[in-house]
């Protein structure tokens, strides 16, 4: 919990509480239903939380914001974004009902009022939102075809409406078809931890 302190101290009482309490929540959900590896979970803060919260470093979300994350599993990036911005909209998505099924749990025990959940293909979701957000559910050219649709074209925030992706490695490839519209920036110029040194944050504006 120190680490995310060490990078957002100005949270509120409510939202320490909120990301106080997800490490139980995740260390008993992950020994029914397996979420996170069984090795990674003592770094749940830097490895997951901390990095679903990078996302605040390229954009600070005004309010009424709404949101939808890809592939979420268990609740990655959205649901420590979900705490950190109380005022914005959550969508989160996935195909596997077991991995919803986790993260919605975590959020119904922190008490988090602004999020949803659909056990769904990214496919099939017809909503409208400000942007997309995932964690490496798949290659860059593959989300954007799939999301485009769900992009809306109402403008709320400093950050024009498009697609926010957390990824690792080589992006050459995957950033190719988006040249003029494609920025990637590397987390370690948020975050001094190792981890973080191969990590990136790719927006792509729809």
């Amino acid at each position: 919990m120190d680490i995310i302190l060490k990078y957002f101290p100005d949270l509120s009482d409510d939202q320490k509480k909120q990301f106080s309490a997800l490490y139980d929540l995740y260390l008993d959900w992950n020994s029914k239903i397996n979420v996170i590896s069984r090795k990674d979970i003592e770094n749940l803060y830097a490895h997951h939380v901390l990095h679903s919260l990078a996302i605040a470093k390229l954009i600070q979300f005004t309010d009424n914001t709404n949101i939808m994350d890809v592939g979420t599993g268990g609740g990655f990036p959205g649901v420590p974004l979900a705490i950190l911005f109380p005022k914005c909209n959550f969508l989160l998505v996935d195909s596997i009902g077991k991995k919803i099924k986790v993260a919605t749990e975590v959020a119904n025990a922190i008490g988090l009022k602004n999020i949803q959940f659909r056990h769904c293909r990214a496919e099939e979701e017809k909503g409208k939102f400000d942007f997309v957000v995932s964690r490496a559910v798949m290659p860059l050219p593959d989300l954007v075809k799939i999301v485009k649709k769900n992009i809306s074209n109402e403008q709320h925030n400093a950050l024009p409406n498009g697609v926010i992706c957390l990824k690792g490695g080589s992006l050459e490839s995957e950033l190719k078809p988006f040249k003029k519209t494609a920025e990637a920036d590397d987390l370690s110029m948020f975050f001094e931890e190792e981890f973080f040194k191969t990590k990136k944050i790719v927006y792509v504006l729809i």
